[in-house]
């Protein structure tokens, strides 16, 4: 869902330009090699229908893009969907909300490329009980079992599913986004259930919205532990992204140079005042002030609600991508790691007008993502192979 810059100079300084001209001659720029974004051109060469739906489930959005699927065919006429424990974030998501919220995209993509295909899906989860609260008492019980039935009905929002983007940029404060696109894009994610979707593009509440993302970014680059869990994921350049295929990816000259010449320091997180802070920073407070609009999602927050938001919100990014308008999780605000606190109970205060949950049953925002227009083209991101994510 977000990714992070972090650069770190030798002394604070700046690299000259001729230093990065090398390098900037054999990149394309931000883009990824062909390889790692292979998976957006859909099942190419696949004829097993299973093997083909999954193939455009591994497209979701998920946290840290750390695509901790675990996708077991051994069943026939079934596709069982487990967690990767060794995919999680206990830093940021110390109780594994974020990533059901993952898993619930991944289900309705598969969902809507089975119905492609002609098959109807039943889903149920949960059938072994739901995962513990803790991350560390996880283990290999199922999220979700689909079994296969025929009869499906394609899906609208399906032609969207290889052409969705997360533009993680700054927007274009020129374009504002209308309440007749907000109302449409909403309407995509209703659901039965408790699971409601909202959002605002009024301009009285944008603005503490805005300040609400900028603060809770603050603090998670600020807090140690949270920001060395974003730069152990990082990947930089052609052969690191290759090799992982998952994770923050970044390609661009400036920081494949750095990288080069050992000025990127991946092994503590850099001190508030250091460029490598101030970069990342500046990234985060651009992303929170071009925020043109926001939705969310919200209900309950039992195990089956948090996969409820998955599938309601890779809806709703299906829609925005029709609709032409960018969707970026602001996640930071949400997340339940002891220093971002305060602004969890922000968060709940600003979109629900009452304090922070306490118990599974209560009100919890589940999602809170911008709106706007991206200026320029918005690059697909790596995903790993089909293969690697099977158990056949």
């Amino acid at each position: 869902m977000q990714r992070r810059t972090f650069i770190r100079l030798a002394g604070g300084g700046t690299i000259a330009a001729a230093v990065i001209a090398p390098l900037a001659a054999c990149s394309s720029g931000p883009h990824y090699p062909a390889q790692a974004v292979e998976a957006w051109q859909g099942p190419v060469g696949e004829t097993d229908l299973r093997r083909r739906a999954v193939a455009y489930a591994i497209t979701a959005p998920n946290p840290h893009n750390l695509q901790p699927w675990v996708v077991d065919l051994r069943e026939e006429g079934v596709i069982t969907l487990r967690t990767d424990r060794e995919r999680v974030l206990p830093e940021t998501d110390p109780l594994g909300r974020q990533i059901l919220i993952g898993h619930g995209a991944f289900l309705e993509l598969l969902v809507l490329a089975l119905a492609q295909q002609g098959m109807a899906s039943e889903v149920t989860l949960w059938p072994q009980g739901p995962l513990p609260a803790q991350l560390s008492a996880w283990d290999d019980r199922p999220v979700a079992r689909v079994v296969l039935k025929a009869g499906g009905q394609a899906d609208p929002l399906f032609t969207q599913v290889l052409r969705r983007r997360t533009p993680k940029v700054d927007y274009d404060l020129a374009r504002p986004v209308s309440p007749e696109l907000l109302q449409a894009l909403l309407a995509s994610a209703s659901r039965p259930g408790h699971l409601q979707a909202g959002g605002t593009v009024d301009p009285a509440r944008l603005d503490p919205l805005r300040a609400l993302c900028w603060q809770s970014a603050q603090v998670e680059i600020g807090t140690p532990r949270t920001m060395m869990e974003s730069i152990r994921l990082t990947r930089v350049g052609p052969s690191e992204i290759l090799a992982h295929r998952d994770g923050i990816s970044l390609n661009s000259p400036f920081v494949r140079a750095l990288t080069a010449f050992g000025m990127f320091d991946r092994t503590v997180a850099p001190p508030q005042g250091s460029a490598g802070y101030k970069a990342a920073a500046e990234r985060f407070e651009g992303h929170s002030r071009t925020a043109m609009g926001f939705v969310w999602l919200t209900g309950g927050n039992t195990r089956a609600d948090q996969v409820a938001a998955g599938r309601a919100y890779v809806r709703l990014q299906l829609k925005a991508t029709e609709l032409g308008v960018g969707m970026h999780p602001m996640s930071q605000a949400l997340q339940e790691f002891a220093e971002m606190a305060p602004h969890y109970e922000r968060a709940h205060q600003l979109v629900l007008g009452r304090g922070a949950p306490k118990e599974a049953g209560d009100p919890t925002v589940q999602m809170l993502c911008r709106l706007g227009y991206p200026q320029g083209e918005v690059p697909a991101t790596p995903r790993r192979p089909l293969a690697r994510l099977l158990q056949a």
